[in-house]
């Protein structure tokens, strides 16, 4: 895999990943085989946009590997 996408939802992941793998436009319209390597529940959409800029803070593929294990 060359590209890793980070974000956060309020939707189920499995219709998050449908949306993203649909015929549409942005970053996730590149490609239309992504699947789900790791989730990290959060009961607010606050901690989890919290968390999705701390990992995007760490721009380190080496770290997000050692996340995704």
């Amino acid at each position: 895999m060359d590209s890793y996408y980070i974000g956060h939802t309020g939707d189920e992941p499995a219709e998050r990943l449908r949306r993203h793998n649909s015929n549409h436009k942005g970053f996730t319209a590149k490609a239309n085989d992504w699947t789900i390597v790791h989730l990290e529940p959060y009961q607010d959409k606050a901690a989890a946009y919290a968390r999705e800029r701390e990992v995007k803070n760490w721009k380190s593929r080496k770290r997000l590997v050692q996340l995704i294990k």
